[in-house]
C-alpha cells in the first residue's frame, strides 16, 4: 500500500511561515551585531581600565564633586589621599582571594578637610581578624595613601545580604558601614590600597582583582549560526515543499 501524500500547505500557511522565517533570522542577527557592540564596549572599557591603573595618582575627587562621581567616569582610577586613620572603627568584610579566605580591613581614614573615605587596607586571614593580632599594622598619625577608586557595593554578596546589626559583612557597601560606624560625611566610594607593605605585614594590600568577562565575541558567533541554522532549515522546508507541488502537477 503507497504511503499517504504529504498534504500542501495553502499559500497563506507558506507566506505565514515564510514571514517567521524572516522575523526568527532578522532577530538572530540583531541579537549577534548587538554582541558586537558589546564587544567593542568591552574592549574599550578594558584598554580605559588599563590606562587608568597605570597612570600616575591623582588626588580624590572633592566633597563638591561627589555627586558626578560614577563607575564609568571614575572607577579604578589610580588615587592618593592624606590623613589618619580611625583603626577602632574599621570593619571587616568577608574575603576570598589568591591568598584564601578570610577578611578585607576597611578603615575610615579623616583629612584634614575633615571628611572621611573608607580605605580597603588589604587582606587578612582568619587568624589576623583581630586587631591585637595585627597592632603592629595600625600605625597612628597622619600617613598617605595611594591606591585604586572603587564604587561601592550595595545589598551584600551573592546570596548573602549585609547584617550590620551582627555585624557581618559581604560586601564593601560604603553607605551601610558608615551609618554602622556613625562615621559622618562619608564619601560614596572607597579606596583599594596599593601594595606598599604595612608594618608588620598586614593587611596585605595591592590585591584589586581587575578582570572582566568577556563572552560576547563567543555569543555573536552563536547568535549568526543560529540564524544562518534558521534560513536553512526554511530554504530546506521551501524547497521540499515547492518539489512536492512539481511532483503532483
Amino acid at each position: 500500500m503507497a504511503g499517504a501524500a504529504t498534504p500542501r500547505r495553502s499559500p497563506l500557511a507558506l507566506v505565514a511561515g515564510a514571514l517567521v522565517a524572516l522575523s526568527l533570522v532578522a532577530g538572530l542577527c540583531a541579537l549577534g551585531v548587538w554582541q558586537l557592540h558589546r564587544l567593542q564596549w568591552k574592549r574599550e572599557l578594558i584598554a580605559m581600565v588599563d590606562s587608568r591603573i597605570h597612570a600616575a595618582p591623582i588626588p580624590i575627587p572633592a566633597p563638591a564633586d561627589w555627586g558626578k562621581v560614577s563607575e564609568s567616569r571614575d572607577a579604578y582610577r589610580k588615587v592618593r589621599i592624606e590623613g589618619h586613620y580611625l583603626h577602632g572603627r574599621e570593619t571587616l568584610v568577608q574575603a576570598v582571594t589568591t591568598r584564601g579566605g578570610g577578611y578585607w580591613v576597611l578603615t575610615p581614614l579623616r583629612t584634614d578637610g575633615g571628611f572621611t573615605v573608607l580605605i580597603n587596607r588589604g587582606f587578612v586571614p582568619p587568624e589576623k581578624r583581630a586587631p591585637a593580632a595585627r597592632a603592629a599594622g595600625s600605625p597612628p598619625g597622619n600617613t598617605t595613601i595611594t591606591g585604586l577608586l572603587r564604587m561601592t557595593e550595595p545589598g551584600g554578596g551573592f546570596l548573602r545580604a549585609n547584617d550590620p546589626a551582627a555585624n557581618r559583612w559581604y560586601s564593601r557597601d560604603v553607605a551601610a558601614i558608615a551609618g554602622a560606624r556613625k562615621l559622618g560625611p562619608v564619601a560614596p566610594f572607597f579606596i583599594d590600597a596599593d601594595a606598599t607593605p604595612n608594618p608588620g605585614g598586614f593587611p596585605i594590600g595591592g590585591l584589586t582583582v581587575i578582570s572582566f568577562r568577556n563572552t560576547h565575541l563567543a555569543y555573536a558567533i552563536t547568535w549568526f549560526i543560529l540564524a544562518a541554522m534558521t534560513a536553512v532549515a526554511a530554504l530546506y522546508s521551501g524547497r521540499r515543499e515547492l518539489q512536492a507541488r512539481k511532483a503532483e502537477d
